[in-house]
């Protein structure tokens, strides 16, 4: 019986810290809730006449999405921030895209 203490709070302990992530790594949720925003924001690019989708690469860490690419044109740009920003989930929008010349 004295041995089954100190066991089970090494058990514990373990299980405890095992599991703990560390400093800039991601959830299992905070992967999946990333990779449906990416997805939703995609899916919005598409949906919308007046962008390029093809253009817009689309990342998401943490809800915050970044679009980079080339662009044909400002407009584009903008106007792509603002249907990423409309999605639900999204906490910025941090605009990496450079006009095409």
């Amino acid at each position: 019986m004295a041995l089954l203490r100190p066991l089970t709070l090494l058990l514990l302990l373990i299980s405890l810290f095992g599991c703990s992530v560390t400093s800039g790594q991601k959830t299992a949720g905070e992967f999946l809730d990333d990779s449906v925003i990416t997805t939703r924001v995609k899916t919005a690019l598409v949906a919308d006449k007046e962008v390029r989708a093809g253009e817009i690469s689309v990342e998401t860490y943490k809800g915050v999405v970044q679009l980079s690419g080339f662009v044909s044109s400002r407009a584009s740009a903008e106007r792509a921030v603002r249907i990423a920003r409309e999605v639900p989930g999204v906490r910025g929008v941090n605009n990496d895209m450079r006009l095409r010349q």
